[in-house]
């Protein structure tokens, strides 16, 4: 890809727990929709299974911190996306989105998914549950799954929980886990629709969904259907004027007159250009008649502007003939078309036994356009036809250097269809009155195919671009079909042909735009057809209850639940025939990919009320977990965690946990193949990036450069156009991972005042610390990382390899090491008010709001800790707040998301450079986003609605397209709901 590496960023998050006080509220008996109202009803009815635990008790006595979104909310917020909705909560801010997956920026076979990433440890730490229970993965070798395929509709409410889950639910959720909770016993029809648009007239949006249910058998059995439509409109970057147009698109680059080596102080580093294009390579061609690596003239023939160049800035130039950055990286958004169909149903024989049965199917296809393939430096034989045609016999005698973006050759694109077939069958019921059980058994399989469109067969492009006259017909034909035992072009190829026979190849002009014939765009270019399947089976049976019919506790009886459970996750991946033949030009060879673990465990908690409604003990309360697994791949694991509450009276309490969790290498992590890759890598060791790197990078880089006798002071990779292009490398798994554990403690109050009544406040502490975390660096931090370590002798020197020539990279190993440490650490606190003002109407204030204390990343065992506080995506400050209001039928809600300025240059680089730029650019802006909806209901049935999201159209920032606010800008919508219950 030409493409710089996107960050990912790291970012904190939220707390709650919801009022029980605000069930006795008048308010909260309103349909009309306030804030986290439905969940906030979970909480009166008694007790329930709450996230974080198996023992049912009140959400109120849940010494995890949670915070819970009803259905309410999510459609209060417009949005027919989930991860769109919940990346708003200051813990999933570093979730992907469709946005992030497309374009350039999204990752091979991956357009369109949607992965949750709480407190920005990773979305492969991310545990996510549908109703308690796990869901199969919608990527090969993870077990990350796709939100898309949670069905929105059916949602009751969504608890995200801080802090180790591995106790009770099992590996991976070792930041945390967010458990979707569906709708039960449906009953009735509802139907809704919304539609929406950007104010660009784009990104349209369109959602159906229709509910169906009916209860049997006096009121014993339920069964219910729903459908789901979503269709989303894919945006081009080329069709917004902010990254389409080069005059309006601007980025920072080196000053030109402050180049490394002459600093001046006084003069700021980076400087802010519009205009920006990659240097010496151009659409229709960039030609070096006389080969010093600088072009003469266009493809068109016309005499090559090389526009201003901008010298160690990675190979940019200012104006001229070149290329614009502008749109050149694709789609700001793909296309999704989803289809969702879900099937519950429930039956009671007797209390007994209660039988129930889930059942899903989800169709999701996506598209997106990225970027075009694209030649630098590519040699055109003297007798070239289409050269000499273009430039004459005599001018063309030592041949040329092409540079070209080939736009008209097709632009690459993803086309993928993810099936998703889901089923849940178990039953349920009473042992005795103090204790019940639960066995059920899920199977998931995610099939999807995927087409990587327009990718260049190598032998089949150097062939056909080896193009002279065939002196019998004075015909342009392909040098080899006139000597079809010679190699193909020595100058680039140099290999005999592997993909086609050499009559059939077709000769190919790139000397110019759009001079190509159909032809022979048909015989360079293929489309790679990839299929991936996905399985999981999971058997699980518990029981839980309590000692009541034996003993009770001042506080009443103890509560347990223990039982046992066995995984099994299966993946394939079948990568195309060339894929594998390593035939291609534009991406690395990828072999298929195929492995399997399985798991047995035995797991058990205990709640132990030692206090309840006494004086000075309102209510104090211990809680443990234990879990004991085996793993076919990382062998034995134990993870636990224990909890407490202690309430001195009604109105306060506080509340702890302290927990270990363990997440297993998942499969490509263990069992992916050794591929090639690509990657852009930034030299370290260039005088440029010197300063940037730790206090050992410049004894290290002079150490490594002066072993290959490279003199370090004249050593610039980034004044050097062929070392900026993505380079060829290796990427693999590695079988011998072991399995990372994180330790979590958290320590939190909630206050309800009694004089206030339906207001709930909570703030909790969390820490996390992982250790032995799998690692899997970047081509760029493995580079990077080998030279800011105390001395070379570390595993990412290990893993690369640099020219004895040039001194520049020249291959290196991308693969996953339990090696690194990650620990963050910040305070989540959350308002909630709730309130009726007589002849005024329902009010309601949520307020979910982050400090984030620390986040640090050690790389290797005794390395410096790296801080990623401020990052992007990594605020000091961030926050969500609701303010709705309702009389009769009218409804209106006020929605703010924030978080504070984070930096746009690394602390390392600033602290290097303190004139990198001017101080108004070190930072990006705040975030402050703001949403307004309005409703009204015409009846008990029908309901009419409509808003705007980022009311005052925020779009990315200077110098950057869609951070921190997204490239779509302000965005309309309107629907409708119906309901016959």
């Amino acid at each position: 890809m030409r493409v710089g590496v996107a960050l990912s960023a790291m970012a904190l998050g939220s707390v709650g727990l919801t009022s029980a006080a605000m069930a006795q509220d008048s308010t909260s008996q309103t349909e009309t929709a306030l804030p986290d109202q439905e969940a906030d009803d979970q909480t009166s009815g008694g007790e329930i299974v709450v996230t974080g635990s198996r023992i049912p008790r009140p959400e109120i006595d849940n010494p995890n911190p949670v915070v819970s979104y009803g259905a309410e909310s999510l459609a209060q917020s417009g949005r027919t996306n989930l991860t769109d909705f919940l990346v708003q909560n200051p813990a999933l801010l570093g979730s992907s989105t469709s946005a992030d997956q497309s374009g350039s920026t999204g990752d091979f076979g991956a357009t369109g998914v949607n992965l949750l990433n709480l407190r920005n440890l990773g979305t492969a730490r991310t545990l996510v549950l549908v109703d308690g229970r796990r869901h199969v993965a919608g990527l090969p070798g993870s077990a990350s799954v796709d939100i898309n395929t949670i069905p929105k509709a059916l949602v009751e409410r969504i608890d995200v929980q801080t802090g180790g889950a591995s106790a009770v639910y099992g590996a991976d959720g070792v930041s945390g886990v967010v458990n979707f909770i569906l709708k039960r016993n449906f009953e009735g029809i509802e139907a809704s629709g919304q539609a929406g648009i950007s104010e660009e007239g784009d990104a349209g949006n369109r959602f159906v969904s229709i509910t169906a249910g009916q209860n049997f058998a006096g009121d014993r059995g339920n069964v219910a259907i729903n459908y789901e439509f979503t269709e989303d409109d894919r945006v081009n970057s080329f069709n917004r004027a902010r990254t389409g147009d080069p005059l309006r698109t601007f980025g920072f680059v080196q000053n030109p007159d402050d180049l490394p080596g002459a600093d001046n102080p006084s003069v700021f580093d980076r400087i802010l250009l519009n205009n920006l294009r990659y240097a010496d390579s151009s659409r229709d061609g960039a030609v070096d008649l006389d080969l010093d690596f600088a072009p003469d003239f266009t493809g068109s023939g016309g005499v090559y502007d090389r526009g201003r160049l901008l010298p160690s800035s990675g190979g940019l130039t200012q104006g001229g003939s070149s290329t614009p950055l502008a749109g050149y990286q694709g789609d700001l958004q793909p296309q999704n078309r989803i289809h969702n169909i879900n099937v519950l149903s429930s039956f009671e024989v007797s209390p007994a036994l209660r039988i129930y049965a889930q059942g899903k199917y989800t169709n999701i296809e996506s598209f997106t356009v990225a970027q075009p393939s694209f030649d630098f430096y590519t040699y055109l034989a003297s007798d070239n036809a289409y050269l000499q045609d273009r430039f004459g016999a005599a001018n063309t005698t030592d041949g040329a250097f092409i540079s070209r973006d080939n736009f008209d050759l097709g632009v690459r694109g993803e086309t993928t269809t993810r099936e998703t077939w889901r089923g849940v069958i178990g039953a349920d019921g009473e042992i005795s009155e103090n204790a019940r059980y639960d066995l059920s058994y899920t199977y998931g399989v995610t099939d999807s195919t995927f087409f990587s469109t327009n990718y260049r067969l190598g032998d089949r492009y150097f062939a056909a671009l080896d193009a002279v006259r065939d002196p019998a017909t004075g015909q342009i034909v392909c040098r080899i079909a006139l000597d079809p035992t010679a190699n193909i072009d020595p100058n680039n190829w140099d290999a005999p042909p592997t993909t086609f026979n050499p009559g059939e190849c077709v000769p190919l002009n790139i000397l110019g735009e759009n001079v190509r014939s159909q032809a022979a765009l048909d015989f360079i270019n293929v489309d790679l057809l990839n299929r991936v399947k996905v399985q999981q089976h999971v058997v699980s049976g518990s029981i839980s209850g309590d000692f009541g019919q034996f003993f009770e506790l001042p506080g009443g009886p103890i509560a347990f639940a223990l039982g046992g459970e066995y995984r099994k996750e299966i993946s394939d991946y079948v990568s195309d025939p060339f894929l594998q033949q390593g035939a291609l030009l534009d991406i690395a060879q990828i072999a298929p990919e195929s492995g399997e673990f399985d798991v047995i465990e035995g797991f058990a908690e205990l709640r132990v009320p030692l206090f309840r409604n006494q004086p000075f003990a309102e209510l104090l309360e211990f809680n443990a977990a234990l879990r004991l697994s085996d793993y076919s791949t990382v062998g034995g694991t134990t993870t636990y965690a224990f909890g407490g509450v202690y309430a001195p009276v009604r109105d306060f309490r506080v509340r702890g946990t302290y927990s270990q969790a363990v997440r297993a290498p998942n499969i490509s992590e263990l069992f992916s193949p050794t591929n090639g890759t690509f990657s852009f890598i930034d030299d370290p060791c260039d005088p440029v990036n010197i300063p940037e790197g730790t206090q050992f990078r410049q004894a290290n880089c002079t150490a490594a450069l002066t072993a290959l006798g490279i003199n370090p002071t004249t050593f610039s990779p980034t004044s050097d156009p062929t070392a900026t292009v993505s380079l060829p490398g290796r990427v693999g798994g590695n079988r011998d991972l072991n399995e990372e554990t994180a330790r979590t403690w958290t320590v939190g109050a909630v206050l309800q005042p009694r004089f206030v009544p339906g207001l709930t406040i909570t703030a909790d502490w969390y820490d996390i610390k992982l250790e032995d975390a799998v690692r899997t660096a970047t081509a760029q931090e493995i580079v990077d990382l080998c030279v800011d370590q105390p001395d070379l002798n570390n595993v990412f020197c290990d893993s690369i390899t640099r020219s004895s020539t040039t001194g520049y990279v020249s291959d290196y190993l991308v693969g996953p090491q339990n090696v690194a440490a990650f620990e963050t650490a910040g305070l989540d606190v959350q308002v909630n008010y709730l309130f009726n003002v007589d002849n005024v109407g329902d009010f309601s204030f949520s307020l979910k709001g982050n400090y984030l204390d620390k986040l640090t990343f050690v790389p290797t065992p005794g390395a410096e800790a790296e801080s990623d506080k401020l990052e992007r995506l990594s605020p000091e400050y961030s926050g969500q707040l609701d303010l709705a209001w309702s009389n009769g039928t009218l409804s209106l809600n006020y929605g703010l998301n924030y978080f504070s300025k984070t930096r746009r240059f690394t602390a390392d680089q600033v602290r290097a450079n303190p004139d990198i730029s001017d101080p108004e650019f070190l930072f990006f802006r705040e975030r402050f986003e703001h949403d307004f909806q309005a409703a009204i209901d015409v009846n008990e049935q029908f309901r009419f609605y409509g808003g705007v999201n980022n009311f005052t159209n925020e779009q990315g920032d200077i110098g950057s397209a869609a951070y921190p606010f997204g490239a779509i800008g302000r965005y309309f919508y309107a629907g409708a709901r119906v309901s016959f219950k």
